[in-house]
């Protein structure tokens, strides 16, 4: 070969491994910070939860909150992870799942596999995101033992699972139903929402909820601003949530998780379309700060399930629903005797039957990759009822075994007292609060 055309193919070829390194570490890069980004939604439930509480049980729940994130992690590492590797075809584990037991080459710092962790990571902050869900429903009545083990259960067992079936490229719900989940509507919050209620029938209310004859008291808040402040980080932190939801392919194509082209710009269209849909439905039938701010999540979870394909009105349209029926479903929940305190089914799980209906109507038809079937009304109910069944059953059984065994509810008498002062050493408020003061056995 002449000597230049030779030094020109070595250039080439330099040329292309330098693009394909930078393209791999772009790729890395955007995971890595869009997980970051991930961990303000547990900011936003430490707030909103801790906000949603009464003055003597804020510290608790804030505890209850920070444990979840700390449990979830290691037990994410030790075995969640190989659950969503393993069992996408069901209950059978496959040796795919190898590749994600703790003692894998890919699981430690392997320079070969720069993104395993970064993945990793992304699916552990959902995973936490689930046992946040489920911890606002069950706040100030909850022993911390009892929580811990839910909360586990939920997040490095249940919901990956799911994911496994119905956020998986080979996972049985995809490759037979064609369920499509972009945002994770159904295998995230219905899930999570699903299993808190499963909880919540055997925890049972807080004291003074409920009157003899089925109403409803209302225990309120000790600080609806940092509600707010709360749910708006969640909604910010939704942004990195979101955007760990899509794959990069080759440094220049965009797919959602189930290989299918999408584009950053139908994500940013319809996040926001459906976050103002939702507070806009809210305040028309409320005029309530903490069911408009609540409605803008559910906006978007309400659209998550088809956020990748919607036209932007279509986004808006389906959030302005969501939004407008949250408060309605939770005064449903309530007729049931059910004390779900920051209405979580509601926003959560009722959102989340929305988003894959909607996406069951609106996308119906639309193609997958492959020979898997289209997006189908069928295929979407399917996954609906999986979800469901997959959050509740677990949750109710479990929490029925920890209240035989004494591990669920705090003693009437702590409750009474407030958690803080039965359990936590340090005070939120020392010098006094007026909620405290006012209502102390509140």
């Amino acid at each position: 070969m002449d000597p230049q055309l030779a030094e020109l193919a070595a250039k080439v070829a330099a040329l292309e491994k330098s693009s394909a390194m930078a393209n791999t570490i772009n790729i890395e890069v955007y995971y890595f910070w869009a997980t970051a980004l991930m961990v303000i939604i547990h900011a936003g439930f430490l707030a909103y939860e801790m906000g949603a509480s009464r003055a003597k049980n804020v510290l608790a729940t804030g505890i209850k909150n920070i444990l979840a994130f700390g449990f979830i992690v290691p037990t994410f590492y030790f075995f969640g992870w190989w659950i969503y590797l393993a069992f996408p075809n069901g209950f059978m584990p496959s040796a795919d799942g190898d590749a994600g037991l703790p003692w894998a080459m890919a699981m430690g710092p392997n320079l070969s596999d720069n993104a395993t962790g970064v993945f990793w990571a992304a699916f552990t902050l959902f995973a936490a995101t689930t046992a946040s869900i489920f911890s606002g429903a069950v706040i100030e009545r909850i022993k911390m033992t009892g929580f811990v083990i839910l909360a586990i259960l939920l997040g490095s067992v249940v919901w990956i699972l799911g994911a496994a079936w119905g956020w998986h490229p080979t996972g049985w719900l995809t490759v037979q139903w064609g369920y499509h989940d972009f945002g994770c509507a159904g295998i995230v919050h219905l899930i999570a929402a699903s299993f808190a209620v499963g909880v919540l029938l055997n925890l049972g209310p807080r004291i003074g909820k409920f009157n003899a004859d089925g109403t409803a008291n209302d225990l309120a808040a000790h600080n609806v601003p940092m509600i707010l402040i709360g749910l708006m980080l969640i909604i910010v932190g939704f942004f990195g949530f979101l955007a760990a939801c899509v794959i990069m392919v080759g440094g220049d194509q965009w797919t959602n998780i189930y290989g299918q082209p999408i584009t950053l710009s139908a994500i940013a269209f319809n996040t926001l379309m459906a976050f103002a849909g939702g507070i806009i439905g809210a305040w028309a039938l409320t005029r309530d700060p903490f069911w408009m701010m609540s409605g803008g999540l559910a906006g978007i979870i309400a659209a998550a399930a088809g956020l990748d394909f919607y036209y932007p009105p279509l986004a808006f349209l389906i959030g302005c629903f969501a939004g407008g029926t949250i408060s309605y479903v939770h005064s449903l929940v309530l007729k049931l005797k059910i004390d779900d305190a920051v209405g979580a089914f509601a926003v959560h799980g009722w959102s989340g039957i929305v988003s894959l209906v909607a996406c069951g109507i609106f996308c119906s038809g639309y193609p997958n990759v492959g020979d898997m079937p289209p997006v189908t009304f069928t295929g979407q109910m399917v996954g609906l009822i999986v979800c469901l069944a997959l959050g509740f059953i677990p949750g109710y059984v479990v929490s029925l075994f920890l209240k035989v065994a004494r591990l669920l509810r705090v003693p009437d008498e702590a409750q009474l007292m407030g958690l803080d002062l039965a359990k936590v050493p340090v005070k939120a408020y020392p010098e006094g609060h007026n909620s405290l003061a006012l209502h102390p056995a509140e």
